[in-house]
């Protein structure tokens, strides 16, 4: 019994995990995308964009001061490809231990 409940937790931790980051990288996308627009700073959307992602771009900017180069920021590209590694990495990984966790989960597994 302790084992399902293991499983089923690993499985909703990943697919929320992955739900979350791929919702963040549609922001990052919108918000480059419209960087190229020069929208008006003072709508809620925009402004709501930007406080949700210039965080992680100025961190990305400020650590990695070569992805600004020629007038072009690829900090959203960097942050992208870190959501894409992420995913492919700690999501499946949360997966993959799921699925060990119902395969293998015998007596030998002992929850609570």
């Amino acid at each position: 019994m302790g084992s399902v409940v293991l499983r089923q937790f690993t499985l909703a931790l990943a697919l929320i995990l992955h739900q979350l980051l791929w919702l963040y990288f549609y922001i990052v996308l919108i918000a480059a995308l419209l960087s190229w627009v020069s929208p008006d700073p003072r709508n809620p959307v925009v402004r709501f964009l930007y406080g949700v992602t210039e965080p992680v771009l100025y961190e990305i900017r400020r650590r990695l001061p070569f992805v600004y180069m020629g007038g072009i920021d690829l900090s959203p590209m960097v942050v992208m490809i870190a959501i894409y590694f992420l995913d492919v990495v700690v999501v499946e990984s949360l997966r993959e231990l799921a699925y060990r966790i119902a395969t293998l989960g015998g007596p030998w597994l002992r929850v609570g």
